[in-house]
């Protein structure tokens, strides 16, 4: 029998959140595996339709969820996921140029390199942990590794693994990374940056 209801006390992070049947008192836990379209990520208020679980300490669990009701699938972000793709790309090309015509010195590259390499990884770590209820990465370590020039292997990794991509508010943080990265960067072809750099690149 599937029954409806609206999720509550959802923990994005965490992945898993409440479900408050329509017609009974009890809540039920609703992990973000139950869920049968794995596309969209959940939300607070969310209508939803499943079949309830009795599991052994008697507390009810969602299962075979399905969104229901007014709580229609976001449409894909296409177009947007294109600038970005078009973006990334330029801004890589732009750095090794520069690296490779003395304005900046090559290591810079390397690092942007690294650390969008630890990003992906991490990022992979992270959705493997939401899927397997594991202890999950900190959203604050994802944005420090974005900062410090992590940020295209964590656009890749939005984008290839599906994570993280679909959550607003991280997304807010994630591009005011990227904009403080490339500001940053952009700080270093100025007359001031230049005299800061002007010894890395001699050496």
């Amino acid at each position: 029998m599937r029954y409806q209801g609206k999720i509550t006390g959802w923990k994005d992070g965490k992945g898993f959140g409440f479900v408050a049947t329509n017609g009974k008192n009890e809540k039920a836990f609703v992990h973000i595996k139950a869920f049968s379209d794995r596309e969209r990520r959940p939300a607070e208020g969310d209508l939803i339709s499943y079949e309830l679980i009795l599991e052994q300490n008697g507390r009810f669990r969602a299962d075979k969820v399905r969104f229901a009701g007014g709580a229609a699938a976001a449409p894909k972000p296409a177009r947007s996921g294109s600038l970005a793709a078009v973006f990334t790309v330029a801004f890589c090309c732009l750095l090794l140029l520069a690296a490779f015509a003395g304005r900046l010195p090559l290591a810079f590259a390397g690092l942007y390199l690294v650390a969008s390499v630890v990003a992906f990884v991490a990022y992979a770590i992270d959705k493997s942990a939401a899927q397997s209820r594991q202890w999950r990465i900190q959203e604050n370590t994802l944005h420090v590794l974005a900062l410090i020039g992590g940020w295209p292997g964590a656009l890749l990794a939005q984008k290839t693994l599906r994570h993280k991509s679909r959550k607003e508010q991280f997304q807010t943080v994630f591009w005011l990374t990227v904009l403080l990265n490339c500001c940053a960067l952009g700080w270093l072809f100025t007359e001031s940056g230049a005299a800061f750099i002007r010894p890395l690149v001699h050496a």
